[in-house]
């Protein structure tokens, strides 16, 4: 019977991959006879099988069915694989989770839980997620940990694209052109170049530019939009029967105004304590109080610092700048004045050589990849109001043209002679054409320049605005030998070492207040000090890595042995070893900078700068060394019931190095360091053909016990991880039904259950007080960040040190905030030393815990886990007497709850969602050309797949990351 290759289908035990829309005319007898076996390659046990041979749950997704489902990226997958969610996150990067685990460890040091592949190699970095696919032989998505094969990292799967290669002795072009809404362009090629017997190229290419998604009310201008391109060149040499040699070169490249970050939501928090409150996501903005910019430019920290109050740009008391802010009501709306930038690039080049040798197969793999990141956008989304700046703006110009008043009668002198010096240098920084005129704030280009160095951007708004960037280099070598006998027993050896460096990671946070505040503070205390006119450097917010390397290897290998004609069992075990370094600090306003001197780690005062509180003295940079090592492995017995039905059982044990914590600044009390995650996961899974082929139906049990979950968390503006132990376990069924020839229809099913394990104790960023209703959040008014005060009498001790202070005392949040606890603006540092003197022994013990209270989260569920999730496909092919066919296709998956952030709780929950996609194609005579309708997310949803929670000097406001809206345009195509 034949087997046509457009009506080749890949099925799996977890998911089906569907054939083309273009469809030969059938002979008289194949509906009859249904479809024949379905057959589609993959190389998930690292050799080429069928998919429903491979006792893995791997789905896969040949190019034809990447076209048919619109499967255009990464994202996409989630529509159609059971619990696997993805969504892009804080800092350029992404989440691929798979069963509930994900990229929860943030940072330079952290590995990804789901390992990237190309063509078998590993990737690190990679962009991948923001280019589209094209010309790809398939993809293959590994569910569970791949404890030996792809044992490095996978502790929640793998995904690995697998690039199309050059056919030889073949001609062979094709193209297609689309354009759609948002003015979209979209164009791919590709062409296949035979060079004699032995020899073949391929090149293929794609190029898309599109307006924004997003309004932008500051002036009417779409944002969001993209420009990219990438080129891949492929060439094959088989000299013998048994040697092939395949090399790839692949470039990426966007430049544009992509939204990190979609949208910002906040449940508004009047007292400014908080910024945003705890029970739900509003469309409103957070109060600026909260923010680190304004604590520390503040009348209140002036006034205690000694600073005339008048320089002080507001009161955390008074309005604040987004009082008056009228936030869209619209996630693909926002009101900003500062532009989107972002650029991203990747080149990878590949080198593969199978050399076969009698029943024995050497293969060689090895990779270079190089990738950049750099993206800007404005840190809250909004126009920050101006206008309570007046008073210190005008008396900073004052004070600039003047110097300080000496308060004293005549004949003395007015002002104090000399010290106009001290003030004449911001103001020409921040306000060079006066205090009404347009305000600078610091760029921040590679380095620490500011605009007390003359970079700057000035605008008539104050800016905030976040940069993320980030420069690697990566490569690994990997060999693997494999047996293929005629008798019961096979086996696969092999070794692997990668290697990656990081040359640069940043993350900015720069706004006009924040260069006020080391303006001021900075000159009065070298003022004080008799020192030249300064400032705290840095006067932006930097996290800063200036060197990560990480060397790793791993020493492999699996039996496969056949017990009986029907039972397989397969045995693996690998070594793994993980080598990691890095160099960072973090900085802000730590040390005295003098005007003019250019880059503040040349300042005489850097000495004062300890970037590693972990070491005697002061270094400019935290360095640090770990090393991680782990054995993991897998055992499956599979049984073939029938030929067309299997059963298999596996336990695997799956690890994730740990890495090293960024170093923090104000200093809390964190792990340097956080350990591997390890998991053990057994699995069950069930594969089924039916009615020759007319049915598929597979299914998927599993269970995992998992030990030091990485878990990121905000502590003093930075990203810190720890681990907790959690229990995961759940169920996926997933069918592919043909009634007739012409139908096809696929049903997916899922259930996940993934919560904490055990007593893990944390405090909340959003309620440092933990529910406790006699406890103080407190606002520090010296760093921005949160700390609580607890005990019996915890508000009246407050209420009196605040008294010291000239601060107000506690006063209750709104009733429907989620916060059980009072809260005021103080001093931490203060209220510590004061818990223990004995003035205030009879209130009782008194305890200040920074960041705040912790609280059990035992029980709660992990972050990006859909506790359900349901897909379902329909494609009918009409069938023409002259060749031709028109093809409809329907979609659509339903994404059930899921919480953005492990402490659970209304404000963090996400919406179920659903979205749908519908296509119309028309095909022409021997498939030589196609005409295309489609559209994308019909019911234009804006569906949210993650949130991320700032920290408590930013606000506590929400980033919140969504899928596209919907979109829709027609297709036209040719090959030959």
């Amino acid at each position: 019977m034949r087997v046509r290759a457009s009506l080749l289908v890949g099925i799996c035990a977890s998911a089906i991959s569907f054939p083309a829309f273009a469809q030969e005319t059938p002979d008289d007898d194949l509906d009859s006879r249904r479809i024949g076996p379905n057959v589609i390659i993959v190389t998930a046990q690292r050799q080429n099988q069928s998919l429903q041979e491979v006792p893995i749950a791997v789905s896969a997704f040949d190019a034809e069915a990447l076209e048919a489902q619109q499967i255009e990226n990464a994202s996409d997958l989630q529509l159609t694989l059971p619990n696997v969610s993805f969504t892009k996150s804080n800092f350029t990067s992404s989440s691929f989770t798979i069963r509930g685990i994900g990229d929860l460890c943030v940072g330079v040091t952290c590995d990804s839980a789901t390992a990237i592949h190309t063509n078998g190699s590993p990737l690190f970095g990679t962009r991948l997620f923001e280019t589209e696919y094209f010309d790809l032989e398939r993809v293959e998505v590994l569910r569970g940990p791949q404890g030996t094969l792809f044992g490095r990292n996978a502790t929640s799967g793998v995904v690995n694209v697998v690039t199309a290669k050059p056919e030889l002795g073949t001609f062979a072009a094709a193209g297609d052109f689309e354009y759609g809404n948002y003015n979209s362009i979209k164009t791919r090629g590709m062409i296949n170049v035979p060079i004699g017997d032995t020899l073949a190229l391929r090149a293929a290419g794609f190029y898309l530019n599109r307006d924004g998604y997003t309004t932008n009310l500051y002036d009417n201008s779409d944002i969001d939009g993209r420009d990219m391109y990438a080129v891949r060149g492929s060439l094959r040499f088989e000299p013998t029967a048994s040697t092939t040699l395949d090399l790839m070169a692949f470039y990426f490249r966007e430049k544009d105004d992509r939204l990190r970050i979609q949208k910002q939501a906040c449940q508004r928090d009047p007292t400014g304590v908080l910024g945003c409150l705890n029970n739900r996501l509003d469309f409103d903005k957070t109060n600026a109080n909260s923010t680190l910019a304004t604590v520390l430019s503040s009348v209140e920290l002036f006034r205690i610092q000694g600073i005339p109050e008048a320089l002080a740009l507001g009161s955390v008391y008074g309005t604040d700048g987004y009082a008056n802010f009228d936030e869209p009501n619209d996630v693909r709306t926002v009101n900003t004045s500062f532009d989107p930038e972002y650029f991203a690039d990747e080149l990878q080049l590949q080198g593969h050589l199978s050399q076969g040798f009698g029943s024995m197969n050497l293969s060689l793999t090895g990779i270079y990849q190089e990738t950049t990141v750099d993206s800007r956008q404005d840190y809250n989304l909004g126009v920050l109001d101006r206008s309570g700046y007046a008073t210190g703006l005008n008396t900073l110009a004052f004070f600039a043209a003047n110097g300080l008043p000496t308060g004293l009668p005549a004949p003395a002198p007015a002002f104090i002679p000399g010290s106009s010096a001290y003030f004449a240098p911001i103001a020409a920084a921040l306000i060079p054409n006066g205090p009404n005129g347009q305000l600078c704030t610091s760029d921040n280009d590679d380095g620490n320049l500011g605009a007390y160095e003359g970079n700057s951007i000035c605008s008539d708004a104050p800016l905030a605005f976040d940069r993320s960037v980030q420069y690697q280099t990566a490569w690994s070598g990997e060999a693997i030998l494999s047996s293929d006998f005629d008798g019961p027993f096979n086996f696969l050896v092999g070794g692997i070492y990668a290697q990656t460096d990081v040359s640069e990671n940043s993350y900015y946070v720069n706004s006009f207040g924040l260069d006020y505040a080391t303006g001021i503070l900075g000159t009065f205390s070298a003022f004080a000090a008799g020192a030249p006119p300064s400032y705290l450097a840095t006067s932006m917010y930097r996290n800063n890595t200036t060197d990560f390397k990480l060397k790793s290897f791993g020493i492999f290998g699996e039996v496969y042995f056949d017990i009986t004609d029907s039972l397989t069992l397969t045995g693996g075990i690998r070594y793994n070893d993980d080598t990691k370094s890095v160099s960072a600090r973090t900085t802000l306003a730590n040390f005295l900078n003098p005007f003019g001197n250019g880059d503040p780690f040349t300042s005489p005062f850097v000495g004062s700068f300890d970037a590693d509180a972990g070491m005697d003295g002061n270094q400019l940079l935290q360095q640090r060394d770990v090393s991680f090592d782990a054995i993991t492995g897998r055992a499956v017995l599979d049984y073939a019931i029938s030929p067309d039905n299997s059963l298999y059982f596996s336990y695997s044990r799956g690890y994730k190095s740990g890495g090293i914590n960024p170093p923090l600044s104000p200093v809390f009390a964190v792990s340097e360091s956080f350990g591997s995650e390890k998991i053990d996961a057994f699995e069950i899974g069930s594969k089924n053909t039916f009615l020759d082929g007319a049915a598929q139906i597979n299914l998927t049990g599993f269970y995992y016990k998992y030990k030091d979950l990485q878990l990121s968390r905000i502590v003093a503006r930075t990203s810190v991880n720890d681990t907790i132990d959690a229990n995961i376990w759940g169920l996926e069924l997933e069918s592919i039904l043909r009634p007739s020839y012409n139908w096809v229809i696929n049903m997916n099913l899922s259930y996940l259950n993934a919560k904490v394990a055990g007593d893990q104790f944390f405090s909340n960023p959003r309620d440092p007080g933990g529910g406790d209703p006699l406890a103080v959040i407190i606002k520090d008014i010296s760093n921005g960040s949160l700390c609580a005060v607890t005990g019996a009498g915890a508000n009246t001790f407050v209420g009196l040190v605040n008294g010291g202070l000239g601060l107000q005392g506690p006063e209750p949040f709104p009733a429907d905030g989620g916060i059980a606890s009072n809260g005021a603006f103080s001093i931490c540092s203060v209220l510590s030393a004061q818990a223990a003197n004995p003035a205030f022994a009879a209130l009782g013990p008194i305890n200040v815990l920074s960041p705040g209270v912790e609280v059990n989260l035992r029980g709660n569920r992990l972050p990006q886990a859909p506790e359900y999730k349901a897909s379902v496909g329909v494609q009918y092919t009409a069938e023409f007497g002259d060749g031709m066919s028109l093809v409809p296709r329907f979609d659509l998956a339903l994404t059930g709850e899921q919480f953005g952030n492990v402490f659970n709780g209304r404000v963090n929950r996400i919406k179920p969602f659903v979205q749908s996609n519908a296509s119309i194609q028309l095909n022409g005579s021997d498939n030589g050309w196609f005409v295309r309708g489609f559209v994308q997310n019909i019911f234009n949803s804006n569906s949210v797949t993650g949130l991320y929670v700032t920290d408590a000097s930013s606000g506590n406001f929400t980033n919140i990351f969504t899928l596209d809206p919907r979109r829709y345009g027609i297709a036209v195509g040719a090959k030959f």
